[in-house]
């Protein structure tokens, strides 16, 4: 960020980085100890991740009201309004990706009490990886306004999205060789959908790293890998 004259205002904007770091750091660790939750059917630490969201949206409570502080009283222009502007919607995007472990997380309560199929467990969680991954190095990307990294991060959405396709068919064809798994693979796919969008919103934090930086986002389509799930091969 440019230095300015006044110090305070420096100071207001390091304020408000660090409570979007704070923000991820949070997300990040709900979205791991979901997969924890899930992996080992372990509903104290899903209890755990539920009851952190209230942390995370009173962070995102806090931005809003420092975006608006600012904007009204240091009538912000170029760099510094993309700062601020950008700011709402990166904090916005990580409430999501923490409402996404959260739902994640009272899902794996329900599936500790029966059985999921061990393979679609290890699928859910190989998913979660690349997005936690993913979470981990945008946030990186976003505190060392690191340009290059976020481009990096908004390229593999469409290894997530093509991870979700085969997670997503493989799950159905539990579900129709056997009826009996029905229910735990209907709490799984959506589980698998909470954190493919998870990873949109990752994606979405890249592109406002970039135009924090730049002005503008990434000159390229966005990359997806989940087209196939809406076609069918004999479509014409």
């Amino acid at each position: 960020m440019p230095a300015h004259t006044l110090k305070r205002f420096d100071e207001e904007l390091e304020r408000l980085s660090a409570t979007i770091s704070e923000m991820g750091g949070l997300a990040e660790n709900q979205l791991a100890q979901s997969l924890v939750a899930l992996r080992d059917r372990d509903t104290e630490i899903a209890e755990r991740v539920i009851a952190e969201d209230a942390r995370v949206d009173a962070l995102d409570v806090a931005v809003q009201e420092q975006t608006v502080q600012l904007l009204a009283l240091r009538q912000p222009m170029a760099v510094d309004l993309r700062v601020i502007l950008s700011s709402i919607k990166i904090a916005a995007a990580l409430e999501r990706i923490a409402d996404y472990a959260k739902n994640t997380a009272k899902r794996s309560i329900v599936l500790s009490q029966g059985v999921a199929p061990p393979s679609a467990v290890t699928g859910i969680e190989r998913l979660g990886r690349l997005v936690r991954t993913a979470l981990k190095d945008v946030l990186d990307a976003f505190a060392h306004g690191d340009v290059a990294k976020a481009y990096d991060v908004w390229q593999r959405d469409e290894e997530i999205d093509q991870v979700y396709t085969g997670l997503f068919r493989h799950l159905l064809t539990y579900m129709m060789e056997d009826p009996r798994t029905i229910t735990a693979c209907t709490h799984l796919l959506f589980m698998a959908k909470n954190i493919e969008r998870a990873g949109d919103h990752v994606t979405n934090i890249a592109e406002l790293v970039s135009f924090r930086a730049t002005g503008h986002g990434f000159d390229e389509a966005r990359p997806k890998g989940s087209a196939s799930l809406y076609t069918t091969s004999n479509a014409s």
